[in-house]
């Protein structure tokens, strides 16, 4: 398993964010924008340290993605954390229920991010 972590994410302005955010905080970042592009960046990459997981991609949303890696038993080790926008009553429930590990809300609060990340890899 690499120390990489995998943000799917398909808002090329949040990735960006985020892709910055992490890699000043001197983390390795893999990125994809869809469960296709995150299919390939598994197998060409192998496991990452972490996944940040977009709920509302094309095609297949994130929760079913999460969902489906979960059941596959693919990154049984690896956390899995939503990071979306859905901040509402009864979010973060369906979010563990499908498999996430947790939760970060957006916007992200970039002062804060970084150590948000580092308490799931704990």
């Amino acid at each position: 398993m690499s120390r990489d972590i995998l943000v799917v994410e398909d808002n090329q302005q949040n990735l960006e964010l985020v892709e910055f955010l992490l890699q000043e905080a001197g983390f390795g970042v893999r990125t994809a924008h869809d469960a296709v592009e995150m299919r390939r960046e598994l197998e060409a990459g192998g496991l990452p340290a972490l996944v940040l997981m977009d709920i509302q991609l094309p095609g297949i949303d994130g929760l079913k993605l999460v969902a489906e890696i979960r059941e596959r038993g693919e990154a049984d080790d690896v956390p899995i954390v939503a990071l979306t926008a859905h901040a509402m009553r009864g979010d973060r429930e369906r979010f563990l229920a499908a498999g996430c590990d947790g939760y970060i809300s957006k916007p992200i609060d970039v002062e804060t991010f970084a150590d948000e990340v580092r308490r799931y890899l704990a």
